[in-house]
């Protein structure tokens, strides 16, 4: 007997699992019917509603306060990068102490939510004004600025620190005995063999944690810094009109947007060759 003839007939269904799929299927088409119904209307009701009056009066402040979530945002990455070296080095050094303050640092920061990390800074150093001015610096503290500065910094490094030690361990140890083979000074090893690849497969984590910062920002707006998002409440505390938000989260999506492909661009042109 061939295997054809031996081949059993298929099995109908399930008396009710025509039934099931069908009442699936039928909520479905509904429920995606209702979203698009709903969708249409707000678009709909905005294009209503849109006061080009109000675009011209605060658009100018919207375009400043994006202006300093850039500027906030860009200092703070650059410096958190610089201090995330240190500390990637802490935490990978076989001296425990090092490793053990590297370790806390890092769990702390990640471990606690941004917005307290911000109280802890701009509220709590403000506890100790009378020491902070006796040894001159409360003009730091008691900009609002400077104390978001200082809390980004700190939060992006222990973040960036973790992405760089991840990187350089993924490098193959294949690597670092090539490179003592050749007679090579472990710290030129480091800058001209390790860290190179290592920034390689760092490069997406890193545009993932600069998009995390840009939203995460908007924090800054609860003590009194004017970014993007404060002229918003700003502008939305004096017309009480929904849109100031609408046009907020559309400048935020075209700042992420735009990082987004920029550095999808710049990780094509540095792996280019591993395509090959």
């Amino acid at each position: 007997m061939s295997h054809r003839e031996t081949m059993l007939p298929a099995l109908p269904p399930p008396p009710g699992a025509m039934r099931r799929t069908s009442l699936s299927h039928y909520i479905g088409i509904v429920a995606l019917g209702f979203w698009l119904a709903a969708s249409v209307g707000i678009f709909l009701f905005i294009v209503q509603s849109w006061s080009l009056e109000k675009l011209a009066k605060y658009g100018p402040n919207f375009i400043s306060g994006l202006g300093v979530t850039l500027t906030l945002v860009s200092i703070s990455i650059v410096l958190g990068g610089i201090l995330s070296l240190p500390i990637a080095y802490g935490r990978m050094s076989k001296n425990k102490i090092l490793s053990w303050i590297a370790y806390i640092y890092v769990y702390f920061f990640r471990g606690t939510p941004l917005i307290t990390q911000l109280f802890l800074v701009y509220y709590g150093f403000g506890s100790f004004r009378p020491y902070l001015e006796a040894i001159g610096l409360w003009t730091f503290f008691r900009d609002a600025w400077f104390c978001a500065l200082l809390t980004f910094t700190l939060n992006t490094a222990a973040y960036q620190a973790e992405i760089l030690r991840g990187a350089i361990e993924s490098v193959p140890r294949g690597q670092h005995e090539g490179a003592a083979a050749l007679g090579l000074h472990k710290r030129i090893a480091f800058f001209k063999i390790i860290l190179p690849q290592a920034m390689i497969v760092a490069l997406r984590p890193y545009g993932n944690e600069i998009i995390l910062m840009i939203k995460g920002s908007a924090i800054v707006a609860i003590v009194t810094v004017f970014d993007l998002m404060g002229e918003t409440r700003r502008a939305f505390s004096r017309t009480y009109d929904f849109q100031m938000y609408l046009w907020a989260a559309i400048l935020y999506l075209i700042m992420v947007e735009m990082l987004r492909n920029l550095w999808a661009w710049i990780e094509l042109r540095l792996t280019r060759h591993l395509k090959r």
